[in-house]
């Protein structure tokens, strides 16, 4: 057994949990680990590569301002990171459609590119996973999994879990 196992161990017997909780806890302590290793397959720090994340999947458009607050970090380093990215060739900064004194930050096709070609073998991975799952199973963890963003949105967003 290792440590985490004890530790897990430990933490169930403090922590009353659903089973299927701790499973989710522990996807979701690897994901951070599985997001180190795609900033560094980008060549990028793990903050750099989360920003980019936050610019390729989010809906409406994050400035430099708007990022940093997603990210916990202050404006002047948010403005910092945004510089460098640019520099970079990560982002480009656009005018805002609504706003001609604010911008918005874009993925360049370049940043877009690699970070589809640095996230392709873990999504094939996860792929060949659920490809394992019948119909039934598919859309029972499908419904769960989104139930679960929705409450850790909400949680996030200061309105508590469900």
């Amino acid at each position: 057994m290792s440590s985490r196992d004890d530790a897990e161990r430990a933490g169930r017997a403090l922590l009353s949990a659903h089973e299927a909780s701790w499973a989710l806890w522990a996807v979701l302590r690897t994901a951070d680990e599985a997001q180190h290793a795609l900033a560094r397959d980008l060549g990028m720090t793990h903050t750099d590569a989360r920003a980019l994340d936050h610019v390729l999947s989010t809906p409406e458009q994050l400035g430099p301002v708007e990022l940093g607050r997603r990210l916990g970090m202050s404006s002047a380093s948010a403005t910092a990171m945004v510089d460098r990215m640019v520099t970079g060739g990560h982002l480009a900064r656009r005018p805002h459609p609504g706003d001609r004194r604010r911008q918005v930050l874009v993925a360049t096709d370049r940043a877009r590119t690699v970070a589809v070609a640095a996230m392709t073998p873990l999504l094939r991975a996860l792929d060949a996973i659920a490809e394992d799952l019948d119909e039934a199973a598919s859309t029972a963890v499908v419904g769960y999994l989104r139930a679960v963003a929705e409450t850790q949105r909400a949680y996030g967003a200061g309105r508590g879990a469900r």
